[in-house]
């Protein structure tokens, strides 16, 4: 997948601006479980994913993990840029879900052409502001809704993104996608299975019946 792909304003730029992004992006392939810090002292620099699966979390400082959001084929990270976003004001960090290929742009090269390109500037304010409705989204999640509930959207979106109805995912894994305690997710695991709404297996949670878990979730 070339750089071109990631960026519908791309004959918007000039030659001279194509050739510094083309200059300064390099092809990476990156393990599962592969974790890039993205704070402000390192920068990793933009990530373009050609193919695999991602997320983005937060960390607390008592080591609970929160997702904020997942990046599949096609996505962009700006957070692991974070040193061209001066106003960011907490640490995002990005771990390879699955076996990834990526594009990462020199984050210095990409804000060049971002000053004196309004094409790019622009698309990078939609971008930034869909990320962040993303995270707004989550934190409305957090603050309102109650944890079966948010369980079950969770539930119902890993098993979207892997195309069956069984979750591969300890009960730790889960409990640090949703930024809660392992405890709290075994809870709320067994008292699904009781309401027949899964089954419970190691490492793994098969949805056995999917629309009354999306009533639970919606309701």
């Amino acid at each position: 997948m070339t750089l071109d792909t990631f960026f519908p304003i791309w004959n918007q730029l000039t030659p001279q601006e194509q050739s510094l992004l083309r200059q300064n992006a390099v092809e990476r392939d990156l393990p599962k479980g592969t974790v890039l810090s993205a704070g402000p002292q390192d920068c990793t620099g933009l990530l373009a994913v050609q193919s695999g699966q991602l997320r983005a979390f937060i960390l607390s400082e008592e080591g609970r993990e929160v997702t904020i959001y997942r990046l599949l084929e096609r996505d962009i990270c700006l957070f692991s840029a974070s040193c061209m976003l001066q106003s960011l004001q907490f640490d995002v960090s990005i771990e390879v879900e699955k076996d990834a290929r990526l594009w990462v742009i020199a984050a210095e090269a990409y804000q060049r052409v971002m000053q004196g390109s309004a094409p790019l500037a622009n698309y990078t304010n939609q971008l930034m502001a869909m990320r962040f409705s993303e995270v707004m989204w989550l934190m409305e999640q957090i603050l309102w809704k109650s944890m079966d509930k948010r369980l079950a959207t969770f539930l119902l979106e890993e098993s979207a993104l892997s195309g069956d109805f069984c979750v591969h995912l300890t009960h730790e894994k889960i409990a640090a996608h949703l930024g809660t305690a392992r405890e709290v997710v075994t809870r709320m695991l067994r008292y699904l299975q009781g309401e027949n709404l899964v089954r419970l297996a190691r490492g793994e949670v098969q949805i056995l019946h999917p629309e009354s878990l999306r009533a639970l979730a919606e309701s």
